[in-house]
């Protein structure tokens, strides 16, 4: 896929510096071309001797210097790759490109750029959180920056949280969905996944077995195929795919706030295993054992997603894919569902004891549209997702 693509790599200044070096190689291992351009500060990390052997390619390094001016000029240099990657993507260099700054040689190429840039912040915890790269976020956000990552975990301060960038695998994913030519190319997708945790005290919650697998598998099929895909996951078991927007909620009304928040869209497909419900008063201590009998827990119910989308009058997306986990009368119970919910078509699966689909690596599907019910052989996961990818593509050509 990244075969004679040409990639201008712009390698920030920060300690995860270190993983341009593994994403330069593993670049070129697929065949794409890198340009290095190594800001002052990323030159503390990673020497441009290290980055050069590694891209075999000269290092550029100098606004003005004046040789390469007069080989390659900074404007050319800006616009004769494929895409721009920014990894790592510093709060400073973040902030440089929200504001138009452009005072070295990074930050001219980036203002002076008409080929689609890619980013992948790396900073500590707090400036991830802080207000103005909040603002700055938004701000290249709508000016169609992408972005991916960054992760969460430990990070060379000591401190946990995120801001880690991205491993070099996902970011190669990521410029992989970023330069991918498929028949979603310029369309927006909506994937919820995984279960929802639904809060009864401090320690304990309502949950299913999903593992988010499926969701998964499905928002990675349609990354290939060229669309932007924001992904809206509970918290699964299996890792989020590489090279998409992602977002992670707990409960079923983040869920729906963060869905509604992604609106429009030209497809969604709910995947997610949402809970039904969820107590009515969370208790704000744990609930102790005693000997009075047992806690009268009472419930309310969680907001309908997929109805609510599918019905709306106001950013529907054009096709809204519904999901029906069933243990009895599948196919009876799906297609009602489908005419309550008002989507236009649903995934049935047969989640009884025996059959391994939930939390396996296998799915058993019936896809219910207008036209009927149309039954497909048990597939790994991946493969139904790539085959329903295609059926979404031919629907919203």
């Amino acid at each position: 896929m990244l075969a004679s693509k040409r990639i201008l790599l712009i390698v920030g200044g920060g300690i995860a510096a270190f993983k341009s070096l593994d994403l330069i190689r593993r670049l070129r291992e697929r065949g794409a071309s890198v340009t290095p351009v190594l800001t002052r500060a990323g030159a503390e990390f990673v020497t441009p001797l290290s980055v050069s052997a590694l891209a075999g390619q000269k290092v550029y390094q100098d606004l003005f210097d004046l040789t390469d001016e007069a080989e390659m000029g900074h404007i050319e240099l800006s616009r004769s790759a494929d895409l721009v990657v920014v990894a790592p993507a510093t709060a400073d260099l973040m902030a440089k490109m929200a504001q138009g700054h452009a005072d070295d040689l990074a930050s001219t190429l980036l203002l002076a750029t008409d080929t689609p840039v890619l980013v992948a912040p790396a900073m500590n915890v707090r400036m991830w959180e802080h207000r103005a790269t909040r603002r700055n976020r938004a701000t290249l956000d709508a000016d169609g920056i992408m972005f991916v990552g960054p992760n969460e975990g430990d990070m060379a301060c000591g401190e946990y949280g995120p801001g880690r960038m991205s491993e070099p695998l996902e970011i190669v994913a990521a410029i992989e969905a970023a330069l991918a030519d498929g028949p979603l190319k310029g369309r927006r997708v909506l994937v919820t996944s995984g279960p929802t945790h639904e809060p009864i005290d401090p320690v304990r919650y309502i949950a299913n077995r999903s593992s988010g697998a499926q969701g998964t598998a499905i928002a990675r099929a349609l990354s290939a195929l060229g669309a932007e895909v924001v992904f809206v996951t509970g918290p699964a078991d299996v890792p989020p795919p590489a090279g998409v927007e992602v977002v992670p909620v707990q409960t079923a009304q983040q869920m729906l706030e963060a869905v509604e928040a992604a609106l429009p869209v030209d497809a969604a497909v709910f995947a997610a295993a949402v809970a039904d419900w969820r107590v009515a008063k969370e208790s704000a201590s744990k609930m102790k054992k005693t000997s009075g009998g047992l806690p009268q827990i009472e419930f309310a119910e969680n907001p309908d997603i997929l109805a609510r989308v599918a019905g709306a009058k106001k950013n529907r997306p054009s096709l809204v894919v519904g999901f029906a986990a069933e243990t009895d009368d599948v196919v009876a119970n799906a297609t009602a569902k489908r005419k309550r919910k008002g989507c236009d078509w649903i995934v049935a699966n047969d989640v009884s004891a025996g059959t391994g689909i939930m939390g396996g690596t296998e799915n058993d599907i019936t896809l219910i549209t207008d036209d009927g019910a149309e039954d497909w052989p048990r597939l790994a996961k991946d493969q139904v997702a790539a085959r329903l990818a295609e059926r979404i593509a031919g629907a919203l050509v």
